[in-house]
């Protein structure tokens, strides 16, 4: 009999919405524990083994503290494969719309005051492979039933996880919606990777890039086409920064230089 494949899910900071996201799976739940030998998953199960190694590790969550670089890394050591999962494993989502900007320091004192911190000492919330070596990513804020199925399923074949290098503006094609920013709103589906099945634009609200971007975003040709229909500068790039996270940080002083 082929030997089940051993999985370990993990969490850092976040909503812990991801992990909810495999239990979300509800008809094929069983089916999933059945094929997959699941070494860890505190949101799922009491009998824990921490120290066991793992053929894959899914890890949601962002990095915030000293202590979690290194349960990450210990998590990296005993894993085959490292595969982060959603939005904050990937590229640091809400936590990080800040990222980059130099006043961190300054809004963590606004709401910790001067309160000494003695578990871990805190930082800029960090994508995971701002720390180490991952293998493959699952998007999405949180991902769906469907794509954790289809996740999963390649894991237990022993492949990585795929995913949809297209704009969310496509998927609003495929559901026939018409287009937002044509209606004067502030829409990221042009940057935005797809998969979700556009569920936003289709109930005409804009998309605000929840899932990450694709890797061929163009910032740029979207702020200047926003722009052109009245929108403030400022106001764009706060709209980039909300799930932005590492993958914007680096282009906002591109984008302020647009005109």
């Amino acid at each position: 009999m082929k030997k089940k494949p051993s999985l370990g899910v993990y969490g850092f900071t976040g909503c812990a919405g991801c992990q909810l996201a495999i239990i979300d799976c509800e008809d094929q739940l069983l089916d999933i524990f059945s094929a997959l030998d699941v070494k860890v998953f505190y949101e799922a199960q009491s009998n824990n083994d921490d120290s066991a190694e793992v053929d894959v590790a899914l890890v949601e969550g962002s990095i915030n503290t000293d202590h979690q670089i290194e349960q990450l890394k210990a998590i990296r050591e005993k894993a085959g494969l490292l595969i982060v999962y959603g939005s904050c494993a990937h590229h640091g989502c809400v936590q990080a719309m800040s990222l980059g900007d130099g006043k961190w320091a300054e809004r963590y004192k606004m709401v910790y005051g001067d309160t000494k911190i003695t578990v871990a000492n805190p930082m800029e919330a960090q994508p995971l492979h701002k720390f180490v070596k991952v293998d493959g990513f699952i998007p999405g804020c949180p991902p769906s039933a469907e794509q954790m199925l289809k996740a999963l399923a390649q894991v237990i074949n022993g492949s990585l996880p795929t995913y949809t290098n297209s704009p969310v503006c496509l998927e609003c094609k495929f559901r026939e919606n018409q287009c937002l920013l044509y209606q004067g709103k502030m829409c990221l589906g042009p940057l935005t990777m797809g998969g979700c099945t556009a569920p936003c634009p289709t109930h005409n609200t804009p998309c605000i890039g929840c899932w990450g971007l694709i890797e061929e975003a163009n910032h740029t040709s979207e702020l200047k086409l926003l722009k052109e229909k009245g929108f403030k500068t400022q106001d764009i790039i706060n709209r980039f920064r909300v799930f932005g996270g590492s993958d914007l940080s680096e282009k906002i002083a591109e984008l302020l230089e647009v005109k």
